[in-house]
């Protein structure tokens, strides 16, 4: 912890007050309030303001610690029995602990605990009484379903494991939280099935969280960065959702789902390429009707990648692939456009992404007046002054549309990023060009891991078993087995030693 004594609290209230007022800045929340239980016991209560449930520490823990018998369970006791004799008989929070350590003290204080301190002893109760105000459960913003479960993470940590925890009751779901950030002292939790879960993976992501030295963890976008196997890709290799249904059927898979505090993102390790065209309602829906919305996310993937290249390069280099009429109604409307066709498809998604990136900033009570101007103002201005032609306009619309068509937003960023340098390699030559870019980028695909696991994984290195869940969806009665490239230590999802009924 940075800048914190880490040696053993003072046994006075006066010197321990004192050095949390020179360590704070003497900060106008950091609050204290002394009480008197009869001649010889003299304690404070030290909490934060704003960060604390005023309603409970007053009625509760100050209204109990001012009963009459309560002075006369202390007597003159030594202070250290005092301290237990208020942990065991006299307070009733449902979170207790006793801390000798100073780090630790001002930690737990900056972390929304009430500590008590009674004089004479160098111990202190920390009383778990958190009470900031927290966003409550919604339906997800980035996932939506029409079909599924409607909750969604929040930015509090333990709202967060609880609402796993109520989809995933067993014993075997194990938590484990660690402290990031030498500033921040971000709470970072771990979630695994400890009996399905590959042990080598927990402690792989385990390694990986420890050896973070940073001063700050604000959400779980730093994590993803410091944990992820290589950074030089746009291709996202831990999956990251809102959803709890999602992580939690990750985790029934054998992964491990990391939850940090103030997010509520949840990322998800291992990952592969198909993952991210899944969607939560997949599984509520029919196989078959699983199986074609599937196939259409990768035809919208393919199109945002291609369709705007395969444009330029086809009216560039390669028109005889027209038909002929298709090729007198593009002339027809270029005749007028002063730049080639691949000056124009950079100017138009260029334009597009600065479109887009305003509709993210301004309020959204004109997000729909900017995009009306955007999408048809702007457009048909441009096609009217002989800047662009409609079939331009036409090819950039449907690629923007196909690229929300992507379950995961990561995915869909890595495709708009590649879509620009596939337009250069077909301006400059043609479909040999955009040949050229999908080898790359397969080849760059082929290459990745998350966490050891093959990116491309089922379809590189190929697993036929793993194809049930992957580009299609068999039914639920076909899915007897967890994916192999999460190499879990149980691969049986349903029991097969029952007898089929006929």
């Amino acid at each position: 912890m940075s800048d914190v004594n880490t040696g053993a609290l003072s046994s006075s209230l006066k010197a321990n007050y004192e050095q949390l007022n020179q360590l704070l800045g003497c900060s106008s929340d950091l609050l204290r309030k002394e009480l008197q239980l009869g001649e010889h016991t003299e304690l404070a209560v030290f909490y934060i303001d704003g960060l604390i449930d005023n309603q409970l520490l007053h009625n509760s823990i100050l209204y109990s610690l001012q009963e009459g018998r309560v002075s006369g369970l202390l007597g003159e006791l030594h202070p250290d029995e005092k301290i237990e004799v208020l942990r065991k008989r006299v307070l009733m929070a449902g979170d207790l602990t006793t801390i000798s350590d100073y780090g630790h003290f001002v930690h737990d204080l900056l972390s929304g605990n009430v500590m008590l301190m009674v004089e004479g002893t160098a111990t202190a109760l920390r009383i778990g009484l958190p009470g900031w105000e927290d966003r409550s459960v919604s339906e997800p913003s980035s996932q939506s379903v029409v079909r599924g479960p409607m909750e969604g993470f929040t930015e509090n940590l333990r709202t967060n494991t609880a609402l796993i925890r109520r989809k995933i009751k067993d014993s075997q779901l194990w938590l484990e939280t660690f402290q990031i950030g030498r500033v921040t002292q971000t709470s970072v939790s771990i979630m695994y099935l400890r009996h399905i879960a590959d042990e080598e993976l927990v402690g792989e992501v385990k390694r990986r969280l420890n050896k973070i030295d940073t001063d700050s963890i604000l959400e779980s976008g730093y994590i993803e960065e410091f944990i992820q196997d290589t950074v030089a890709t746009p291709f996202p290799t831990i999956y990251n959702s809102d959803r709890p249904d999602t992580i939690a059927a990750g985790i029934l898979e054998g992964k491990v789902a990391v939850l940090v505090d103030g997010t509520p993102f949840v990322l998800l390790a291992p990952t592969t390429f198909v993952s991210f065209f899944q969607s939560a309602e997949d599984y509520y829906q029919r196989a078959d009707i699983s199986t074609l919305l599937r196939g259409v996310r990768f035809l919208a993937f393919f199109i945002t990648l291609f369709a705007p290249a395969f444009y330029v390069a086809i009216t560039t280099y390669h028109q005889e692939m027209i038909p002929t009429n298709l090729v007198i109604s593009l002339a027809a409307q270029r005749e007028t456009v002063p730049f080639p066709a691949f000056v124009e498809a950079v100017l138009m998604e260029l334009t597009y992404e600065i479109l887009r990136e305003a509709g993210v900033r301004i309020p959204k009570n004109v997000g729909q007046a900017v995009s009306i101007v955007g999408t048809l103002v702007i457009g048909q201005a441009a096609v009217a002054a002989g800047f662009i032609s409609s079939a331009m306009v036409i090819i950039v619309s449907i690629t923007a549309i196909a690229s929300f068509v992507i379950p995961e937003a990561g995915m869909a960023i890595a495709a708009r990023m590649i879509r620009f340098i596939m337009i250069a390699l077909a301006g400059f030559m043609g479909l040999y060009g955009i040949l050229c870019g999908v080898f790359i980028v397969v080849l760059h695909l082929g290459s990745l891991r998350s966490f050891g696991t093959p990116y491309m994984s089922p379809i590189g290195p190929f697993r036929a078993t793993d194809l049930k869940d992957s580009i299609f969806r068999f039914p639920w009665p076909l899915l007897k087995t967890r994916p192999k490239e999460n190499r879990t230590q149980n691969m049986q999802r349903m029991n097969t030693s029952k007898r089929e009924e006929p």
